[in-house]
């Protein structure tokens, strides 16, 4: 048997089809950008799932936060500083997360720009905007991966990119956040045919859910949010603990072994069409 296939029977020890056991007990995982919205909510969702969970941010205040919450639940975490458009900081992120925990099992990588929800037409756009976006987006894809597969190897890792649908149906005065993410979906499938052979799945999630941005922009558009409502067939927006979160877990975890290169929409059906 090939160490590959070795690490692969391994990832799959533990395995619960009933689900009634925490997932990740034991299992580390990284994730970029957890300080808030989308990111904390994983990170939150990860710790309940047993997983030692690096929380990472560019400020260890904000992140360190959220690795509170983890561990006022009982769960473990440890918090990383880390602007991933530094490929340094990067790496030495990933180096502290395994030399605090002894390994690494999955990256979640959901870090987006802080201007990833500023709608802008395209001839009033900047190169500058499109450099902020391709380089927390696509390049932090390309050096988090880099530098995490030697690590992902070992175990049998995962590598789970948070990506968007406005990746694959487009989205209006979004054009470069549009851009970026359907990069990253391009990225997922290619990776998992490359790292397939080590043992490494390599997927995407693509979520709708409340985030502190979203909620600040219904707060003051009220007629905003039963407009997106009407649009999902569950009638209701995600949650990000309670509704992505368990999404990525999944990703991350044994029950997901034989699934890689696919990016998974957790929208209530808003985008049925995909």
């Amino acid at each position: 048997m090939t160490d590959s296939a070795t690490n692969i029977t391994d990832a799959a020890d533990g395995l619960d089809p009933m689900h009634t056991v925490r997932p990740l007990t034991g299992k580390t995982v990284l994730i970029t950008g957890a300080a808030a919205g989308v990111g904390r909510g994983i990170a939150l969702a990860l710790g309940s799932a047993g997983a030692n969970v690096v929380v990472t941010a560019r400020r260890k205040e904000a992140g360190a936060e959220v690795a509170d919450e983890i561990t006022a639940q009982g769960g473990s975490a440890s918090v990383e500083v880390c602007d991933v458009t530094d490929a340094e900081q990067v790496a030495s992120a990933l180096a502290g997360a395994v030399a605090r925990f002894g390994r690494l099992d999955a990256v979640v990588h959901n870090a987006t720009s802080r201007r990833s929800s500023e709608p802008v037409d395209l001839e009033h756009a900047s190169v500058e905007l499109w450099n902020e976006h391709a380089s927390v987006a696509s390049v932090a894809s390309y050096t988090l991966a880099k530098a995490a597969h030697p690590y992902l190897k070992e175990t049998a890792g995962s590598y789970l990119v948070l990506t968007s649908p406005a990746g694959m149906q487009g989205s209006a005065n979004l054009s470069f956040y549009a851009a970026a993410k359907g990069g990253q979906r391009g990225f997922i499938k290619s990776l998992a045919r490359e790292w397939g052979p080590d043992g490494i799945r390599v997927n995407g999630l693509a979520p709708l859910a409340v985030t502190p941005a979203l909620d600040n922009a219904m707060r003051l558009d009220p007629t905003m949010e039963p407009r997106i409502t009407a649009l999902i067939p569950m009638g209701w927006i995600g949650d990000t603990e309670t509704d992505i979160g368990p999404c990525a877990v999944f990703l991350c975890a044994a029950a997901s072994r034989y699934v890689t290169g696919q990016t998974l929409v957790v929208s209530g059906g808003r985008m049925t069409a995909l």
